[in-house]
């Protein structure tokens, strides 16, 4: 498979070419070879997963893990301990270049519509190259250490694209807050990364030739897995360190179903996956405490998408939500087994399944999403309403995709779900239950979404000024495709077979019991949202609010972890900890070494006598030094 390297190769020189030569460029030459590159990456990608998953599996029933390309690039006195770089292919790297390839070459089509006519259009592409060859190349790194650097990549370029709109505020400070907050986790991980390779004495992922090594570090790798999760967390948005993606939508609608919807926030996911048999084996209590963090954010998030009218951040909070939940997946696991009637690994495979299935409908939430701010030039519901005769393709699809994530059979997302619920009963009861419970919300206010776009009190007189349309062929294009995708690949493909936590294939059964109460429950409150939001008057939801409006005040203000973050920062660092530290740093130390450059001149210029020129005086003061030393050297 020499050809993949070139996954990684076309979008970097896609990005150098657009980056530097991008102002002698059109606009449709520029998206030309940008989107050119992503339809050349797909297929190498697809050629990729053919040629792995149809090759045969080895001895012990398990995919192998190939390397056809790696290289020494930082060697270490330490025997053994160095930096590589390289590409690894196994099951879940595979799937991750399907993901990846698939919704950037999408988001890339479908810029082409909504991105058309805005200035920096090249720049745009240049900087969606860098992002795929980022994400491209920390899903295939060989060793942690290289997943760290393109992990970097992933947040630089993500600074460049939510900023995209700089010369609004708006954009600059989520710009700014996404990067410092990610930088913040990012430290942890890089901590994590180096308690690793120090005590265990390797940064690779071949856990299995390497027990050696790892079990002699093994006590320290509870907390450097723990520190690697907090990096994780920060570019997955677990509480408290999501208050990044909800301002993140200030950048263009595509890039928010490009980053923040299927590859940027899946990278923590992706990272304790890739870590899991270490996890399992030295840190399975610190495991069970991921899954209880996901499930807290899972609840928060939900209750916060709940109350919001702007339709960029309900699913912003969405993606928090769902992305939670695949962290509770991995966070239920308790061994690796192999087979449903051992669920002790069920998590794992749910987790990556609901990581495939999510990204398809979510980003085709997000481009719906795009599709109907292009028509009404707003994000607020209030300016919409019963725009399904005005946009019947994507009312459609928006449809499928909320059903999807609703967890309504067939589509893709009902399986994905019901496995995490399967594996959430099996770790607890009452994990399953809480999990169950947040499903129903996150059925309830997406169809509150849907209802308020498409039903509900339509805006005429902003219809009348300025009638919605429905987007042109660049921009649907990409929302049937996903769509078909969200309706197809639930019961056609059989993902435990390609991707488990032992490698082996694993028999997808849904549990009767689990299915069929989580659509009861998803239904019940699709037929609530639906009863409280789908028609011209709301009484209900007007009640509601008046009757709970302090609760949903704070829901709508996120519960005020913006604020909180606020008075942490400056009134208690900046004003109790940097300002008195920067005093003493200007007073203290700058003091300290001007004085030593103020004594130094005063003393130069009280001495600067003895440089008299007479070779006599010069002469006495050697003799006179000479007899000094003679004599300290005979007493």
């Amino acid at each position: 498979m020499e050809y993949t390297l070139f996954i990684l190769l076309l979008p970097f020189l896609s990005f150098l070419l657009l980056g530097l030569a991008g102002k002698w460029l059109s606009h449709r030459t520029a998206g030309l070879i940008g989107t050119a590159c992503l339809l050349v990456v797909a297929i190498l990608s697809y050629m990729t997963a053919f040629d792995y998953f149809t090759q045969p599996r080895t001895a012990d029933g398990v995919f192998p893990t190939l390397v056809p390309y790696n290289f020494t690039w930082l060697p270490f006195f330490n025997e053994g301990l160095h930096f590589d770089m390289g590409i690894m292919l196994d099951p879940i790297s595979v799937m991750m270049l399907i993901v990846i390839s698939t919704v950037s070459l999408m988001v890339h089509i479908y810029s082409f519509g909504y991105m058309h006519g805005e200035r920096g259009f090249q720049r745009y592409y240049a900087f969606l190259s860098l992002f795929s060859m980022s994400m491209l190349g920390l899903v295939v790194a060989t060793n942690i250490f290289q997943m760290y650097l393109f992990w970097e990549l992933v947040g630089v370029s993500s600074y460049l694209l939510i900023g995209f709109y700089y010369t609004a505020p708006a954009a600059i400070a989520a710009s700014k807050k996404a990067f410092i907050v990610t930088r913040f986790a990012d430290m942890f991980f890089l901590i994590g990364i180096l308690i690793y390779g120090y005590y265990c004495g390797t940064f690779g992922f071949d856990f299995a030739g390497e027990s050696g090594r790892i079990a002699a570090g093994g006590f320290m790798l509870p907390a450097a897995l723990f520190l690697m999760f907090i990096g994780g967390a920060g570019k997955s948005a677990m509480f408290p360190l999501h208050i990044w993606l909800p301002d993140a939508m200030e950048g263009p609608t595509p890039v928010s179903a490009l980053i923040h919807a299927a590859t940027m926030v899946v990278a923590g996911v992706f990272q304790v996956a890739r870590m899991f048999p270490l996890w399992i084996q030295y840190a399975p209590d610190t495991l069970h405490i991921v899954a209880w963090v996901g499930a807290f954010t899972a609840f928060y998030a939900a209750a916060v998408a709940c109350a919001q009218s702007d339709i960029k951040r309900v699913l912003a909070f969405s993606t928090i939500s769902q992305i939670a939940f695949m962290m509770v997946a991995l966070g239920v696991c308790t061994e690796i087994t192999t087979g449903h009637e051992h669920p002790g690994s069920l998590g794992y495979m749910a987790s990556m399944y609901h990581l495939f299935t999510h990204a398809m409908f979510k980003a085709l939430l997000f481009l719906g999403a795009g599709c109907i701010i292009h028509a009404v030039h707003s994000n607020e519901m209030s300016a919409m309403g019963g725009l399904r005769k005005y946009m019947p393709v994507t009312h459609i699809t928006f449809l499928i995709a909320c059903l999807a994530i609703s967890g309504i059979p067939p589509f893709s997302g009902f399986f994905s779900k019901d496995e995490i619920l399967t594996a959430c009963f099996a770790f607890s009861p009452a994990m399953g239950w809480i999990m169950t419970g947040i499903a129903a919300m996150t059925a309830f206010y997406m169809f509150r979404l849907y209802c308020g776009i498409f039903w509900g009190t339509e805006n005429k007189e902003l219809h009348a000024e300025h009638t919605p349309h429905e987007a042109p062929l660049t921009m649907t294009l990409p929302l049937v495709f996903l769509a078909l995708v969200t309706v197809f690949v639930g019961w056609t493909v059989d993902f435990g077979h390609f991707v488990s936590a032992d490698g082996r294939a694993y028999d997808i059964h849904l549990d009767p019991s689990v299915a069929i109460t989580s659509i009861v429950i998803a239904l019940c409150s699709i037929g609530l949202a639906i009863w409280i939001y789908g028609r011209d008057k709301q009484p209900v939801a007007d009640a509601l609010a008046t009757r709970f409006a302090s609760l949903h005040k704070w829901a709508y203000h996120r519960f005020y972890m913006d604020e909180v973050y606020q008075f942490v920062t400056h009134r208690i660092i900046f004003a109790h900890i940097s300002k008195p530290i920067a005093w003493f740093d200007r007073h203290v130390v700058d003091g300290f070494f001007n004085f030593l450059a103020w004594g130094t001149n005063a003393l130069s210029f009280r001495i600067r006598g003895l440089q008299s020129g007479r070779v006599q005086q010069y002469a006495m003061v050697f003799f006179i030094g000479v007899l000094i030393l003679i004599l300290i050297l005979i007493f």
